[in-house]
């Protein structure tokens, strides 16, 4: 399963002076040696997100001397990002992270490769951008990509290094289907929209993605060298709290839809409407138009004249402490289908979360249930502290 290059091959990666003196700690592993860091200079990684996971991914490939190294984000550094995505900085923020990360590889080792692309990763693009890397990094954090990234492997033949964190938890394994199972042998179909919560709302401890994003690049380097045994097949589930280490079997599915027997996927296919997830930029689901919404000025304008308004925050219980709107009530959202009867049919609901999605959703769910008077507060807290009131801390 490894990616060794030819003798030939290698003779054209020559190490400098300076090159080897940068990697002499590891050159002198009887298991790499001057040929396996050759073949390290030689090889290529594609690291699919440059947040929690990428980011320490990026920073030990390219210490490790990589030769080339891409880098697919859409996305700019915000500072709710600091804690945890260590390849960016306070310099850093506004820009691209593509931008960013590249920066930093670079400035920690010049010597490597490093491309930008700044795109949302679709499958228009995957191909163009995935095809001239050896191993791919899944450093995503939405089930559309990790669908994709999955697809995008088995139809090139390509190892997919998987990682996922979850509050104090992660997980690491190698799928590769070419030598065992792939994302979708494991993960067959995905989990209802919203019923699994996302960073911003559940949360993580900073250093968990730093471990899995490091477990993600011994991964790469393994595959990269042909040392070790990498993960395929199995899953690694580190837990922080109790600081364990937990290994579960995966096994390859014959009836897989897209590496199994009898494929019924043979190419690339739109991954947001698999997973019923609104593509970036769409109006989140159950927003039909604008009387269903309300902006965070009119809602201020009516609150200030008494109007009788009750406000239904859906967010979890750890961001309700960080900012809520005084007044409101606080449902989380994966409650409120079993707490309706708190909730009186006759008032005016407005509904709000962060960014505006969650409550979208709650929206629809009270619609499909009788309520007739909601309002979804556009744009969330986000919107109210930068329109109504910016003293309001934001995450």
């Amino acid at each position: 399963m490894s990616t060794q290059g030819s003798g030939d091959e290698l003779r054209k990666a020559p190490l400098s002076n300076e090159e080897i003196r940068r990697y002499a700690r590891q050159i002198i592993l009887p298991e790499i040696g001057m040929e396996g860091q050759r073949r390290l200079k030689q090889a290529s990684v594609l690291l699919i997100g440059a947040g929690g996971l990428g980011s320490p991914a990026g920073l030990y490939l390219a210490a490790a001397g990589v030769g080339r190294i891409g880098v697919v984000d859409f996305d700019v550094v915000e500072v709710s990002n600091l804690h945890r995505q260590v390849l960016h900085g306070e310099h850093s923020l506004g820009l691209r992270k593509v931008r960013s990360a590249r920066d930093r590889m670079i400035d920690l080792n010049p010597a490597v490769q490093v491309d930008a692309y700044d795109e949302l990763l679709r499958s228009e693009n995957a191909l163009r951008i995935a095809r001239p890397y050896d191993v791919i990094i899944d450093g995503s954090d939405n089930f559309p990509t990790r669908y994709l990234s999955n697809d995008l492997c088995v139809f090139l033949g390509k190892p997919n290094i998987y990682g996922a964190v979850f509050r104090f938890e992660g997980q690491v394994t190698v799928f590769d289907a070419r030598v065992g199972p792939c994302y979708r042998c494991f993960f067959p179909v995905p989990p209802p929209a919203g019923s699994v919560p996302s960073c911003v709302e559940s949360g993580v401890l900073g250093v968990v993605p730093g471990i899995v994003g490091t477990l993600q690049a011994t991964e790469a380097l393994k595959i990269l060298l042909g040392v070790g045994s990498p993960l395929v097949g199995r899953l690694l589930v580190y837990d922080a709290l109790d600081q364990s280490f937990t290994e579960l079997a995966v096994a390859k599915s014959p009836r897989c839809p897209v590496c199994g027997e009898k494929p019924s996927i043979t190419s690339l296919i739109d991954y947001e409407e698999f997973c019923g997830v609104p593509g970036h930029g769409s109006v989140p689901p159950g927003v039909l138009g604008e009387e269903w919404e309300i902006s965070p000025r009119v809602l201020k304008t009516r609150l200030d004249h008494g109007e009788p308004i009750r406000l239904l925050d859906v967010r979890e219980p750890g961001e309700w402490e960080i900012v809520h709107l005084v007044g409101s009530q606080r449902i989380p959202l994966r409650e409120l289908e079993m707490r309706l009867g708190e909730l009186p049919r006759e008032e005016e609901i407005v509904l709000a979360c962060r960014a505006g999605v969650r409550s979208a959703r709650a929206l629809e769910i009270l619609r499909k249930t009788g309520f007739r008077r909601l309002k979804n507060l556009r744009g969330g807290l986000l919107a109210w502290a930068s329109e109504v009131d910016p003293s309001l801390p934001t995450y």
